[in-house]
Parts: structure tokens; C-alpha cells; sequence
């Protein structure tokens, strides 16, 4: 499967962006979907993932919110209340993580996006 991360920009503290991840190829609606970043000089970590149920990091919670649309093989990370620790290239995942461990984890995933760069400006 490939995948095309997209929607990243620059924001004011405060605004909201939405991130697209379109998937194409062998695609399959019982794959999940995982959202990681990567801020400059910092490891990459995970931020968000849907399966049957979505997954949050504590940083994002009750800020951001993943979703799916099946039919466009596409899904979405609204993001609300940007802070500038936000600022970070998101990428986004796709696999078969069978564990919670597994959903919040890149050992997870197979397919990997390019980045989409997030920057949020105090």
C-alpha cells in the first residue's frame, strides 16, 4: 500500500489544520492507520492511530482526532488548539497491529508516508 500524507502548514497557538493519509494500492478497510511525528533534533513519536477503536497520545488528547472515511481509503487527523510543541513533519502508517502496544508503536506498521510538515507559531 502506499500512502500520501498531506494538509500540513503554518498555523497561529491557538488554530486548527486537518491531515489527510490517502492510501492507494492494496488497500484493505481492516488495516490500521497510525499518525507519527518527528520534531527537529527529536525522536519520532506517536500521536494518534485508528483500528477498530482510535488510540491517543496524552499530548494530543482531547485536541486531536482521527477518523476514517472507507470509501475514499482515507483517513483524517483534525487538529485542534495547536501548540507550538506541536510543531513536528507528521507522518502517517499503515499495518496490522493486532495489540494496543502494537497501534502506539512503529513496530506496527509497514507502510510508511512521506512527511507533511506542521509548524505552529507562538
Amino acid at each position: 500500500v502506499q500512502l500520501q500524507a498531506s494538509g500540513g502548514g503554518l498555523v497561529q497557538a491557538g488554530g486548527s489544520l486537518r491531515l489527510s493519509c490517502a492510501a492507494s494500492g492494496r488497500t484493505s478497510r481492516s488495516y490500521g492507520t497510525g499518525w507519527f511525528r518527528q520534531a527537529p533534533g527529536k525522536e519520532r513519536e506517536f500521536v494518534a492511530a485508528i483500528t477498530w477503536r482510535p488510540y491517543y497520545a496524552d499530548s494530543v488528547k482531547d485536541r486531536f482526532t482521527i477518523s476514517r472515511d472507507n470509501a475514499k481509503n482515507t483517513v483524517y487527523l483534525q487538529m485542534n488548539s495547536l501548540k507550538p510543541e506541536d510543531t513536528a513533519v507528521y507522518s502517517c502508517a499503515a499495518g496490522f497491529p493486532t495489540t494496543a502496544a502494537q497501534a502506539m508503536g512503529a513496530m506496527g506498521y509497514d507502510s510508511w508516508g512521506q512527511g507533511t510538515l506542521v509548524t505552529v507559531s507562538s
